[in-house]
Parts: structure tokens; C-alpha cells; sequence
């Protein structure tokens, strides 16, 4: 063999005794085959088989395959980001004519797709209350084809009563899909295949991954129909996902169960720590029984994860900012869920049509990461102090 060639093809090493606790990361475009009849028949291996690395290698099924055994489908199917997962299951079971029914408090983006993308490509969709239970009956009519719900809101947590939803929504006659985004919940705290719905999404950018350095989302199902027409809407697209990304996420599962845990708690004891603070005007948290949907939250779930919002008393943009920047513990940014803490003000107001947001104070976010808990308090205690020095004119 000459040196080029040796230089292109890789020598065959024995793997007799090497066995290793880390899923190996497989890279590949090209995926070759043995002979020329394998090749010939390579459609019949179907989307669990390998014909081109966009499409998957062992390192992505191995994500697949332990996200669908934590939600209790049949398959999971990956896609670059949460926002990803959200879109791909509207673009697989809707067609012009059809709607979808989202939640007033959904993630901003969604509703800038319905929005932006479906509706002038003649798919018309709602806006419900969150908090409206089975009352989502009256908005089904025969057009309705998905009802989205995001338990609970992201950004005001509301918790919505999925099996609620879900039995109106299974009630009608050709019966309605529901998707739901559990990406707070995560599998460890809330199932919802297993509360009926269809499509059970997370962004696994978040509390997966865990350490705010990968960008993927997942769909999980029951029903192998519906992973074949989300697959068929991935190919057609060209979209799939780094296996470098999956290796990271595989990590990160291995750890999620206590990060999320010690998130959890600490949250619940910050969130009732802050009721009546003279800075804040309410806490949302599930956990708390002022939060809408707590109940629902109770008899659900019963655990928290590291997520929850404040509403501040008035203050302008200039005192917000000021206290932000006095921060040392907590970051400020978006996203959420991995070992450094985060706070990030969100704008509510203008995104709610179907329900007002009458408070007039800002909504932080907070997100609960790993340092140390009396640390993150002092930390936020240096926030409100900035906060307390505002004029109560200033302020209004």
C-alpha cells in the first residue's frame, strides 16, 4: 500500500478488553457500506437505521433512546434547539386550514412563529388563558388540529392542568393533539406522555445540558406515525444535530438528577424567603400557594426545579439597571438551567392578548445554579439594596 493511501485509510486496532463509562462521540457525513447490495438497499433501513450522518450515528441514537426511556415513549427525535422542537411538531401535523391553540404565557418565539410563519401560509392560531383547564373545549372547533401547552410558563409560571387539557382535547371526535414543553419539569418531575399528551419537547440546552455550553431540544412520542412525519419534515429540511452536542448532553444526564434537585430546593426556600420583601411585589413559584396553578403543580408534580420570577415593585430602567450591575454572584443573561445562577429581567406585558398582566413593577427571572446558597443570597441581597434606595417618585 502506498503512503497516500495508508495515509487515507485507518489500520483496524483490536478493542479486545477496552471498555469505557463515556458514550464515544461518532462523527461522520459519509456512511459507508460493505458490499453494493447493502448499498443499494440502504432506504429500507429506515430512520432507526444509519444512511448519512445528518440523519444520526450511535452517538445521537444513544441520546435518543435514554431521553425516550426517562419520558416513557417509543422515540425521541433530536433537533437543534427547544424553539426547534417547538416548531417541528406544528410543522409536522399542521396544514393550511388547520390552527393551534397556544398558552398566553408561551415562550415569546412561539408565538412569533405562529405569528410570523404559519399564519401567512394560511394556519390560523389562538391564544387561551393558561390557566383554563377544561374549559379549552369551547375553543376546539373542527380546524383545531394542536393544542400547545408550556407547564409552567417560563417566564410568569403559571401551571397548567394538562390531563385537563389533554381529556378536552381527546374528547372531540377525531380527537386533538396536544404538545407540551416540559422543559422546567424535565422528565424527573413531570411526564407528560403519561398524562396523555402527544409530543412531550424540552430544550435540552437547559437543565440536560447543565452547563450552558450546547444548544439542542427533543421531541418524545408514542407513536411511531408521528416521529415518522417529524423525520420525513427533518430530511426535507436538511436538519440534524452534532453529535458533539449529544456527547455533552449524555454527560450532562448523568448529573441532572441531583443538579436539579439542589436547584430545586434552594428556589422553593429563596422563593419563600422573598414573600414580603419590600422590593417585591409578588413570587412566582409552583411551589408556593399564591402561584396560579399550585395546586395543579401539587398534585402533579410536588418537586421544583431552579426557575421562578419575581415581580418588583416599580422602579425605572435606570435603577434596574444599576442594581443589575451591582451584582457579583449571579450573571445576567438569558437561558436557564445550567451551574451558574442567572437573572434576567423579562418584558410580559406585550406579549399577553388573551389574559392582561396588570403589574406595573418588572419581571425578574432567576435561575438557580450550584454556588453557594448563602452566597446567592447576599448576592440578591445587594440587588434589593440598590433597588431600596430608589424614591418612592422615581419609582412610580
Amino acid at each position: 500500500m502506498h503512503d497516500l493511501t495508508r495515509c487515507v485509510h485507518h489500520p483496524v486496532v483490536d478493542e479486545e478488553g477496552y471498555a469505557s463509562l463515556a458514550v464515544p462521540t461518532h462523527r461522520a457525513s459519509t456512511i459507508v457500506y460493505p458490499d453494493g447490495a447493502s448499498f443499494m438497499a440502504r432506504k429500507h433501513r429506515g430512520f432507526d437505521g444509519y444512511t448519512y450522518g445528518l440523519h444520526g450515528t450511535p452517538t445521537t441514537r444513544t441520546l435518543e433512546a435514554q431521553l425516550t426511556e426517562l419520558h416513557g415513549g417509543v422515540r425521541t427525535v433530536l433537533v437543534p434547539s427547544g424553539q426547534a422542537a417547538v416548531t417541528i411538531v406544528m410543522l409536522s401535523v399542521l396544514m393550511p386550514g388547520d390552527k393551534v391553540l397556544i398558552p398566553d404565557h408561551a415562550y415569546p418565539p412561539v408565538r412569533s412563529f405562529c405569528a410570523d410563519y404559519l399564519e401567512p401560509r394560511g394556519i390560523a392560531y389562538g391564544v387561551y388563558d393558561p390557566m383554563i383547564g377544561a374549559g379549552i373545549a369551547d375553543l376546539i372547533d373542527e380546524t383545531v388540529k394542536l393544542v400547545w401547552v408550556e407547564s409552567p410558563g417560563s417566564n410568569t409560571m403559571e401551571v397548567q392542568d394538562v390531563p385537563a387539557i389533554v381529556a378536552a382535547a381527546k374528547a372531540k371526535a377525531k380527537g386533538v393533539l396536544v404538545g407540551c414543553d416540559n422543559t422546567w419539569a424535565t422528565p424527573l418531575i413531570f411526564k407528560p406522555l403519561a398524562h396523555g399528551a402527544d409530543f412531550a419537547c424540552e430544550a435540552l440546552t437547559k437543565y440536560v445540558g447543565g452547563h450552558s455550553d450546547l444548544l439542542l431540544g427533543s421531541i418524545t412520542v408514542k407513536d411511531l406515525v408521528l416521529r415518522q412525519k417529524m423525520k420525513e419534515i427533518l430530511r426535507g429540511f436538511g436538519i440534524g444535530v452534532s453529535p458533539d452536542e449529544c456527547q455533552l448532553a449524555l454527560r450532562g444526564l448523568e448529573t441532572m438528577g441531583i443538579r436539579v434537585a439542589h436547584m430545586g430546593r434552594i428556589s422553593e426556600d429563596f422563593a419563600r424567603r422573598l414573600m414580603g420583601h419590600p422590593t417585591v411585589e409578588r413570587v412566582l413559584h409552583p411551589a408556593l400557594p399564591s402561584c396560579p396553578g399550585h395546586e395543579i403543580w401539587k398534585r402533579d408534580m410536588g418537586r421544583s426545579s431552579g426557575l421562578f420570577s419575581l415581580v418588583l415593585k416599580p422602579v425605572d430602567e435606570a435603577a434596574m439597571s444599576a442594581a443589575l450591575s451591582a451584582l457579583r454572584v449571579f450573571a445576567i443573561g438569558a437561558s436557564w438551567g445550567g451551574t451558574r445562577s442567572l437573572v434576567a429581567p423579562q418584558a410580559v406585558a406585550q406579549d399577553r392578548t388573551a389574559t392582561a398582566w396588570t403589574d406595573r413593577g418588572p419581571l425578574l427571572r432567576i435561575s438557580i445554579g450550584l454556588e453557594d446558597p448563602d452566597e446567592l443570597w447576599a448576592d440578591l441581597g445587594g440587588l434589593f439594596a440598590v433597588l431600596a434606595q430608589v424614591p418612592t417618585s422615581q419609582a412610580a
